[in-house]
């Protein structure tokens, strides 16, 4: 039997502490059935509530936020219909990353380009069943490199490690998710996310500012600070390639995180309004379609 998660938190607070800029994208968060619309991947991990465009538009109004990037769970696996819908309902607000395998036929890709689609994920991480066959994962990325999409990589930061060569080999861009997942109580020295740090000098590498909830070391009684020198460092090393998203609704969370309290870290974060500019609005213009 699938383990069933948890749902969202039910009423986040408005951000106190930050004030988003117009056009902010939450570049990272996912669509959720409805289940009965849209059903779960027999394959699946773990079955989440149904977590839908209206809810998430209540969110994005909560937190000040006009733009999204939908990124594919594995919970759906490569059926990408829940995304897709979403995608054309926001007229252009939302863009999307897709999860394909190499199976997927040139007419499918071109309707995923078509609805906003940029980029294709790939989940190493073991809890969601460990490396996808390396065979598939390079002829679907040499599938999408024509369309000028990018790969998105959810890893564990050990991962890092002994993959630095192979992505810097890589013919697309790609994405880190989630900070590499790194140990913030192993502090910001650690090797991996000091490869982490040594990958941003490629160009292509991207990183996203998401997920101190699944870093913290604490349960967000103080509000993930132990988790700000990573963001800030990352910040620091790639100011350009820097995406922040809320991950909402927190799949596979120790604790479940009030989302205003996600953006209020970014006051610690982004500093200057020109960092804010360009992590939240010009970074993610540069990656996805983003328009109205």
């Amino acid at each position: 039997m699938k383990p069933t998660i948890p749902g969202p938190h039910p009423a986040p607070h408005p951000p106190r502490r930050f004030v988003a800029p117009a056009g902010a994208c939450d570049a990272h968060c996912h669509i959720f059935g409805p289940a009965d619309r849209f059903p779960f991947a027999p394959g699946r991990a773990y079955t989440p509530p149904d977590a839908g465009l209206e809810h998430f538009e209540e969110l994005q109004r909560t937190l000040g936020m006009r733009h999204a990037v939908f990124v594919q769970a594995s919970c759906h696996g490569t059926d990408n219909r829940a995304m897709l819908d979403a995608l054309r309902r926001g007229a252009g607000r939302y863009a999307g990353v897709a999860m394909v395998d190499d199976r997927v036929g040139d007419q499918q890709l071109q309707e995923l380009h078509a609805a906003g689609v940029r980029g294709a994920r790939f989940n190493f991480v073991k809890h969601l069943g460990g490396a996808p066959d390396m065979g598939v994962f390079r002829r679907v990325i040499e599938r999408i490199a024509p369309l000028g999409w990018h790969a998105v990589l959810h890893l564990d930061a050990k991962d890092l490690l002994g993959m630095g060569a192979a992505l810097q080999r890589l013919p697309v861009a790609f994405v880190i998710d989630h900070m590499a997942r790194v140990d913030a109580s192993a502090g910001v020295d650690q090797p991996a996310f000091v490869a982490l740090l040594e990958l941003l000098e490629d160009e292509r590498c991207w990183v996203k500012i998401s997920g101190a909830e699944r870093l913290t070391g604490t349960d967000g009684s103080t509000r993930y600070r132990d988790v700000v020198p990573f963001m800030v460092a990352l910040v620091d090393q790639a100011p350009d390639r820097v995406l922040w998203g809320t991950d909402w609704p927190h799949p596979n969370v120790r604790f479940m995180p009030d989302d205003g309290d996600l953006v209020d870290l970014l006051a610690d974060v982004l500093g200057s309004e020109r960092s804010r500019q360009a992590v939240l609005v010009d970074n993610p213009r540069r990656l996805y379609p983003l328009s109205g």
